[in-house]
């Protein structure tokens, strides 16, 4: 896969284009009403809310662009249609770090499914990079931000 495409299950990717429609026909139209509102109010030079409007503007404009931007990038993968024992994108890992009381469990995710709280981990992070390609059983080393870690591969699940 092309390192500039942005791997995603159909369902992060609608998470995405969810959001990037929400914000287009929702949140920029209010915007647009300030704009033209504090524009009604005559002198823009000292309007607070004039300028305040238009930086919400491009904010909300490079949000949207973000967005449609991963959208143009994506790849949909089905998890379920990786090689089985191997860790591909959309496995769910079960390691036990070097020195840890308890095993954590990750999940490789797509832009836009990516929940920390939950372990869900984007495939492009350090960590999930570590752990592509091994299989159940084996020690890895991953360099992470910090410290280089290691972990043991306890279990490979989808779905």
């Amino acid at each position: 896969m092309s390192s500039d495409k942005i791997p995603m299950t159909i369902e992060g990717y609608n998470k995405i284009k969810d959001e990037a429609e929400r914000l287009e026909t929702e949140e920029m139209p209010i915007i647009l009403e300030r704009l033209a509102a504090a524009r009604a109010e005559g002198d823009l030079k000292e309007n607070a809310e004039y300028h305040g409007a238009r930086e919400s503007q491009g904010l909300l404009q490079a949000r949207i662009n973000e967005l449609k931007g991963k959208l143009s990038l994506a790849v949909i993968l089905d998890p379920s249609r990786m090689p089985k024992g191997e860790i591909r994108f959309g496995a769910a890992v079960k390691v036990q770090r070097t020195g840890a009381k308890k095993p954590e469990t990750y999940t490789l995710v797509g832009a836009g499914e990516e929940d920390y709280d939950a372990g869900k981990i984007l495939i492009s992070s350090p960590l999930a990079q570590g752990f592509l390609g091994k299989k159940e059983g084996e020690t890895v080393q991953v360099q992470l931000p910090t410290k280089l870690s290691e972990y043991k591969i306890l279990e490979v699940r989808y779905g």
